[in-house]
């Protein structure tokens, strides 16, 4: 568990270099070429580094053992930052189109040869850099099962294409003289962003609401309750599931034989909840033993 958190934080660190270079070059050139496409991708990656900033303490939050103000931990923080990203950028999209619209309606032809050179090769080299961070950091999020790690990498890799979409039309211009695609590029640039940001918020959102695990989960957990319970007078009822960042919770009632001992009862609970933790991970498991008799009284 700590060689996972340790491999979450220096993930997080990651994307925060990368994106702080990606922020001062793409300004920079963008700057000097007065590309309002590679301006829009400066913002696109201000954006990201705020939302690896925020990655980076929800992680460290999130591993903070559960105490008294928060006795079921802080999984949730994570969840709780991918929402606040994805509303940073929307943000950022509305801005980006309507800078380019009016672009676009004023004219744009004050991209020099040199700048749209520049811009191309700048593109391109920020695609390769965010194509390889986005892999290495979507690698440790699926390993830790990080919400707002998953949210980093997707940030990153939509760069990929958003950059070599830029850097191309650059390069049109560059031999067509055809200025208008600088803007006309921001605004893709923009929509990409605007479904990347509804995907976090619907992923990151749904634990916040305690939403039940999915389905697929749910079939394993099932599949070992059921594969302990095989005799007459035993079964379960009040399955509840839950997630919250990269944990899982899930309670039930069991109901064993009323002449079942405590001591054998606790062993049946400890080899459930040992086996639901093989094949699940970071998962608490609460089992609440009842007697069958008390059980088929209620019903």
């Amino acid at each position: 568990m700590q060689e996972h958190n340790n491999n979450k934080s220096r993930a997080a660190r990651l994307s925060i270099w990368s994106n702080s270079f990606l922020i001062v070059l793409n300004t920079l050139v963008g700057l000097f070429s007065g590309s309002v496409s590679i301006l829009s991708e400066a913002i696109h990656t201000f954006i990201d580094l705020l939302a690896s900033v925020m990655a980076y303490f929800s992680v460290k939050i999130s591993e903070t053992p559960a105490d008294e103000g928060h006795p079921y931990g802080h999984g949730k923080f994570e969840n709780v930052s991918g929402v606040v990203e994805a509303l940073l950028i929307f943000v950022a999209s509305a801005w980006i189109i309507f800078h380019s619209v009016s672009r676009l309606l004023e004219g744009n032809d004050n991209i020099g040869h040199l700048g749209l050179g520049l811009g191309f090769v700048v593109m391109l080299l920020s695609a390769g850099i965010n194509l390889i961070v986005s892999r290495k950091i979507y690698k440790v999020a699926k390993e830790t099962d990080s919400v707002a790690l998953k949210a980093d990498a997707l940030h990153l890799s939509t760069h990929v294409y958003t950059s070599a979409g830029v850097g191309i039309s650059l390069l049109v211009i560059y031999f067509t003289g055809w200025h208008f695609l600088d803007p006309v590029a921001a605004i893709v640039v923009a929509s990409y962003i605007l479904k990347e940001a509804f995907e976090i918020l619907i992923e990151a959102y749904r634990p916040l609401t305690d939403k039940a695990l999915p389905a697929e989960e749910l079939h394993i957990i099932n599949k070992v309750i059921q594969k302990h319970i095989p005799g007459p007078g035993m079964g379960y009822h009040m399955l509840r599931t839950r997630k919250a960042g990269s944990g899982r919770e899930v309670d039930f009632h069991l109901e064993v034989p009323g002449n079942m001992t405590v001591s054998d009862s606790h062993d049946l609970c400890d080899r459930i909840e040992e086996e639901i933790n093989e094949k699940l991970p970071a998962i608490k498991v609460t089992i609440h033993v009842e007697p069958w008799a008390y059980h088929d009284l209620k019903r």
